[in-house]
């Protein structure tokens, strides 16, 4: 690295050459960092389980056993669905959830396991309970979609709220991911440890050969002091006969 002036010239031929001389060193980082991923995420973090029942609003102004549903009974339907899923995650309702399911939950904290979405813009919608207990993620979601039509009822008249889908036990986790957080566990060591060693060879000032000298400080050679070491012998930028004019100027 180059100081000239107030300015600082990176050679990236330099950085590139650094970061291949310690590439094991990356390579490690890589392997250590993906490992601390891989065992906290395993032991540490509490897996999460989803389940989700799935629901239908119906709107009022078609009648029981009619065939003809125009696109404004369809809008009036989906339009429904956002005020549902509102009344659904109301005090009153999950208070009312809560009790029947004697769940050990405050209203904050059942609120925060619940998410309601619309399912493709259409007049069903999903309500996904997410635990730490797959078996309690799929009792509260059965115990809100059971409530919400006598809710909804009572709350909207001429409402009409009908279960679709019962949510079932889940068998997979829905978090955390072990595979995705070893990936970027890994790459995280890779991009920390590369940030180190280029820090670490743009602010290093250390006198290396003879061309560092003159690129650095623009200043004739009068003299060089050869390395005479087995391994300095090899790799030294002394040139005898080049360094022999200089010292003689």
């Amino acid at each position: 690295m180059d100081n000239k002036g107030n300015v600082m010239v990176v050679d990236l031929v330099q950085l590139a050459k650094a970061l291949w001389h310690r590439a094991w060193i990356i390579i490690l980082a890589a392997v250590v960092a993906a490992g601390a991923a891989f065992s906290y995420t395993s032991f540490l973090v509490t897996p999460l389980y989803t389940a989700s029942a799935m629901m239908y609003v119906n709107n009022s102004s078609v009648s029981v056993g009619s065939t003809q549903v125009d696109l404004s009974d369809l809008t009036a339907a989906q339009s429904l669905v956002e005020t549902y899923m509102v009344i659904l995650k109301t005090r009153g309702t999950l208070t009312q959830v809560i009790e029947k399911a004697e769940l050990p939950y405050t209203y904050e904290e059942l609120s925060e396991m619940i998410e309601a979405k619309s399912v493709n813009s259409t007049e069903v919608f999903e309500i996904a309970v997410t635990s730490a207990s797959p078996l309690e993620a799929e009792k509260i979601a059965n115990t809100i979609a059971e409530l919400l039509p006598d809710r909804i009822s009572g709350i909207v008249e001429g409402s009409s709220v009908r279960i679709v889908d019962y949510a079932v036990v889940p068998a997979q986790k829905a978090s955390p991911s072990i595979s995705r957080n070893t990936l970027l566990g890994g790459l995280l060591g890779v991009v920390l440890c590369c940030g180190v060693i280029i820090l670490r060879e743009i602010f290093d000032e250390q006198i290396r050969d003879e061309d560092y000298v003159r690129e650095t400080f623009d200043l004739p050679l009068l003299a060089a002091v050869p390395d005479l070491t087995a391994r300095g012998r090899e790799n030294t930028a002394y040139r005898g006969s080049t360094s022999e004019k200089e010292a003689k100027l």
